[in-house]
């Protein structure tokens, strides 16, 4: 679920796979892997996912359907 997750996000925002990876500080690659499943995901990834997408970790990881942002709080 968390793979194609943040695919959709990054769908949705209309982004490329490079672009994600820059704002990640990563290769295109890896980030590729990241959504394949085929490479783990470290925390402060996720969490660089979760507010470039406005989104929370917990979404992410399926852990709920609900996408609200806490980066207000």
């Amino acid at each position: 679920m968390l793979y194609q997750r943040i695919r959709n996000l990054r769908e949705d925002a209309d982004m490329t796979q490079k672009e994600v990876a820059e704002y990640l500080h990563c290769s295109q690659q890896v980030y590729s892997n990241y959504e394949l499943g085929q490479r783990d995901i470290p925390t402060e990834i996720l969490i660089a996912l979760a507010e470039l997408h406005h989104t929370n970790v917990d979404y992410l990881l399926g852990l709920t359907a609900v996408r609200s942002y806490y980066g207000d709080l």
